[in-house]
């Protein structure tokens, strides 16, 4: 676990030539490299227990924190009024301060520190708070600021359950009051916001309760508020962190830094508060003291976090005593280094992919054998070429990630391969082979029109581009995050060898090489199980036994809500994304025809199919093991990752031996390649024949330079994407692809299915169909009216409803079709 480096050298600066004695309770945080210390209270005079009255202050101190040098810059009577005990929230524009008091109120204040040009600004534009409160804790998660607690009056102080919420992107509209947490009410409580694993949520631990006729009770129990399902779930550990600070850390851990476990009366003899450190993690809810500070850790004061650096700015070491300090504590990342050993691993892996590509480009005379492989494929290696594309680097470490962080509800998207096998084998397989076709949308040509074939397969061609470079940046992200790979580099390490392999040995290169891959990266999570296991007590029943107490094994929720991802959801998305994955997508149809038979085809896709059902259990079985190993060994988990798919990677780097984590590294540029070739092979594929061979030059359709050269430039295009997206925002990114998926799938899918089982669809009705769906889609995405898994359960659905429909109201040009349909399929030859 990564180490945190302390320096106490920052100090408040005198004031009126004497020594500063630091402040309580004051408003803080950064505005760009600039550190904002602001208002507080103090006793300047005398010690509580010796007569001294609190001092209210309303000076601003600020500091750049990165110059070397630099100088505090000191501005008395700054604030709106002098202040203490509020919140502070750091915003883009400036620090929020929410609440506050002084010695004879509270207030429901809420203003705006902004530095403009080098000068302190105060903007007092802002909704106040529905009632007045001090000693409150507040958190900002996302786009909403919440307030938790605190106490309304100084004249009778009591502990309130307040709960508010205040939209930054709805500010008019005021702060809102939310549903309490269920416990005691509390002041001096501590908050921030982290994942926990399905959701960000606003996280309320410890603090006192009190009355205004002296009780008081400590509390240490800590809640989580999940704003999606606006709802609280409690805690299972004990937080003695009343009046601390906690910020988040990584991806799933909360760094708590001091407190009160206990209220002692403050006099000379006073040990100081509480300089334990301590690291709490959201998915394994588990708490330990991590370290002891070599400094006083202050209470009552605000954290201001820069990155892996925060300040704890000046605060409370003693009842009554301030400190001038300004404890500053950085967390050092872990040495990123892959070893020689490893390095010669993946070296070696990737020189014998070149090698498969060398071998069979001396067999290649046409384009027939760089497309279809020449018929002489087998069909378990087809098989498990099926099986490896569909299994990419993301599902690689997403599916172990998934699993690690909720449960299981997410498997029977992958398992749902067997709810459509009967389609496969019997509808879709037979259909192409009985038309003999190179790419799926040669039938959408004999069906509807050459048209909508271009159109169709220059959609596909462009997915296909998009998701090349999908599949090349998002586990370059978690290689860099983990090894120290550089991102660039891994791009171009797996883009470029994929391409070269795909470029000299085509369609079989591909097969051969997803074959090798797919044992790989079973043998790899094979090794993870066995090696986790052997370090968690009794093994496999153990992390079985405590799986199933901490709910890790369950499918979801059997509500019919479509907007959440219960059971059913789970399976009505499953079904149709598969059907349009393995019954029209050109990278699954292309395998279907490079057997000899029909029926080794069929048996290939059999094979895919019983191979996803263990495969997806062991994956899932992988995430959760994870869970378990890392709710037994905490401090091995890292504290500066946030990418929660880097979790996988993280292990295999952090617990395995050299030369293993080499193999299993190759694994994960294995499962990234295996779909990255069939991308390439497959858009090259659609482009000669649907789009050059039709379009450009019918003659050079079986010139296999031509082929080539088309998969060198989308195979480049798919690389360049991968290169553009490392300086774009990953989440909301794979966001919007998500969503294209869903508008292109759904929309071929419900295409190919009006085809294939009705007679009066024409290609004016198709056209409607496909335009109505992209509509559909697009308001259906808008208006968020289903969960993201149902995007393409919409598009195949309008898409074949409004074709079908559509192709009665427009009278259509009359052609045979009877060999194009399934009652032709299934009649008597």
């Amino acid at each position: 676990m990564e180490k945190i480096k302390w320096d106490n050298s920052l100090t408040l600066p005198d004031l009126d030539g004497k020594p500063n004695i630091g402040v309580a309770g004051a408003f803080s945080g950064f505005i760009d490299n600039h550190l904002i210390i602001a208002g507080g209270a103090n006793f300047p005079y005398a010690t509580p227990w010796n007569g001294g009255n609190k001092t209210y202050q309303n000076t601003i101190y600020c500091i750049n924190t990165i110059q070397p040098a630099s100088k505090w810059l000191v501005l008395p009577e700054s604030m709106p009024k002098a202040l203490a005990y509020g919140n502070s929230i750091e915003l883009h524009t400036g620090i929020l301060c929410i609440g506050g008091c002084d010695s004879i109120q509270c207030y429901n204040d809420v203003f705006q520190i902004q530095l403009i040009d080098g000068q302190i600004k105060i903007d007092t534009e802002w909704p106040s708070l529905p009632v007045p409160l001090a000693n409150a804790t507040a958190s900002l998660l996302g786009d909403k600021i919440y307030v938790a607690g605190g106490q309304k009056s100084m004249e009778k102080p009591e502990a309130t359950n307040y709960f508010f919420v205040l939209d930054l992107n709805s500010r008019n509209k005021g702060w809102k009051e939310l549903p309490s947490w269920p416990g005691e009410p509390r002041g001096y409580a501590v908050s921030t916001t982290q994942s926990d694993g399905f959701d960000k949520c606003f996280y309320l631990f410890s603090g006192r309760n009190y009355k205004a006729d002296g009780y008081i009770n400590t509390l240490t129990d800590g809640y989580a508020f999940n704003p999606r399902l606006n709802s609280w779930k409690k805690l299972k550990q004990s937080f003695p962190v009343m009046a601390g600070n906690a910020l988040s850390c990584g991806a799933n851990h909360i760094l708590f830094l001091g407190g009160v476990p206990q209220l002692i009366p403050g006099s000379d003899d006073h040990p100081g508060f509480d300089n334990t450190i301590r690291l709490y993690h959201t998915i394994t809810q588990s708490l330990i003291k991590k370290e002891v500070a070599p400094y006083p850790i202050s209470v009552t004061t605000n954290i201001a976090q820069k990155g892996n650096t925060f300040y704890v700015g000046s605060g409370e070491v003693k009842p009554g005593i301030r400190t001038p300090h300004v404890l500053k504590g950085e967390i050092i990342p872990f040495e990123k280094k892959l070893g020689i050993v490893n390095t010669i691993v993946i070296i070696l892996y990737f020189v014998s992919l070149g090698w498969i590509g060398y071998y069979f480009s001396k067999k290649q005379k046409n384009t027939d054998d760089y497309f279809k492989g020449g018929g002489r494929l087998p069909w378990w290696a087809v098989g498990l070429s099926i099986f490896g594309t569909s299994l990419s680097a993301i599902t690689f470490m997403s599916i172990p990630a998934k699993a690690y962080s909720s449960d299981w509800s997410y498997m029977l998207v992958n398992a749902g391969i067997l709810m459509v096998v009967p389609f496969i084998l019997y509808l879709f397989i037979p259909f192409y082979r009985k038309l003999n076709v190179t790419t799926a949308y040669e039938y959408l040509e004999q069906r509807f029109s050459s048209l909508i074939r271009v159109l169709c397969s220059i959609a596909f061609i462009l997915f296909q581009v998009g998701r090349m470079g999908i599949v090349l940046f998002l586990p370059a992200i978690a290689l860099n995050v983990v090894t120290g790979f550089d991102i660039f580099l891994c791009i171009g390490l797996m883009g470029i060898l994929s391409l070269i392999y795909t470029m000299m040995g085509g369609i079989e290169a591909v097969v051969w090489t997803d074959a090798l891959q797919v044992v790989i990266l079973l043998g790899g999570a094979i090794l993870v199980v066995i090696m986790a296991a052997c370090n968690i007590p009794d093994g496999v029943s153990g992390i079985i036994r405590e799986a199933s107490v901490d709910n890790k094994f369950d499918l979801g929720s059997l509500n019919f809500d479509l907007r959440q991802s219960t059971l059913w959801t789970v399976l009505i998305a499953t079904f149709f994304t598969n059907l349009t994955t393995y019954g029209t997508d050109q990278t699954m149809v292309q395998r279907y025809m490079t057997t000899e038979t029909e029926k080794q085809a069929q048996k290939s896709v059999l094979t895919n199919a019983i191979l996803t059902i263990p495969a997806t259990l062991l994956f899932f079985f992988v995430g959760t093991v994870l869970y378990v190993y890392y709710k037994h060994n905490p401090t091995d988990l890292s504290l500066t990752i946030t990418d929660g798919d880097a979790i996988l990677p993280w292990y295999i780097y952090s617990q395995l031996p050299q030369g293993v984590t080499g193999l299993l590294i190759s694994g994960i540029f294995a499962a990234a390649m295996s779909t990255l070739s069939s991308s390439m092979n497959s858009a090259a594929t659609a482009y000669i024949v649907d789009i050059h061979g039709k379009i450009i030059k019918k003659e050079a359709k079986d010139n296999l330079r031509t082929a080539k050269i088309a998969t060198l430039f989308l195979g480049i295009a798919g690389i360049a994407f991968a290169y553009m997206m490392a300086t774009w925002e990953i989440k909301s990114l794979w966001d919007e692809f998500n969503k294209i998926l869903g508008i292109i799938l759904g929309s071929l899918g419900g295409l190919f299915l009006l085809g294939m089982i009705t007679r009066k669809a024409n290609t004016a009705g198709a056209l409607c169909g496909i335009i109505g769906s992209i509509f559909i889609q697009l308001i259906v995405i808008q208006q968020q009216s289903v969960h993201l898994l149902l995007y393409t359960t919409t598009g195949f659905v309008s898409c074949f409803v409004i074709g079908y429909i559509a192709s009665w109201i427009i009278p259509g040009k009359t052609k045979n079709i009877d060999h194009l349909t399934i009652y032709k399929i299934f009649s008597k030859k």
